[in-house]
């Protein structure tokens, strides 16, 4: 495999993780009865269009149908690309949780 090709496959790997990890955003918020896309524009306020968060909503199930996501999950994937802004404002949202005394996001 020529470097060409090498970087092409590393790229491609980058964004199909990438959509891996807005996907875990996204199926987390519907786990939490919360709106992607309003927790992403409070985190990114200029990015209003965001195509991949619409194709990951696209590919999110009902919360009864969905698996658990811990929330230290989430937050590590988060971490990992470097979404620190939507990291902060989903421990916002999990701290509003626990104040509320729902039980409803995990640790």
């Amino acid at each position: 495999m020529g470097r060409k090709e090498m970087e092409e496959q590393i790229i491609a790997n980058y964004e199909r993780d990438e959509q891996m990890m807005i996907l875990i955003f996204a199926q987390w918020c519907i786990n939490h009865d919360l709106d992607p896309v309003e927790l992403y524009l409070r985190a990114y306020p200029d990015q209003a269009a965001n195509p991949a968060l619409q194709q990951a909503m696209e590919l999110t199930v009902p919360k009864e149908e969905a698996g658990d996501i811990p929330d230290d999950t989430l937050l590590g994937v988060l971490s990992m690309f470097g979404n620190d802004d939507l990291a902060f404002v989903v421990t916002e949202e999990i701290g509003k949780a626990k104040q509320a005394g729902r039980n409803s996001l995990h640790r």
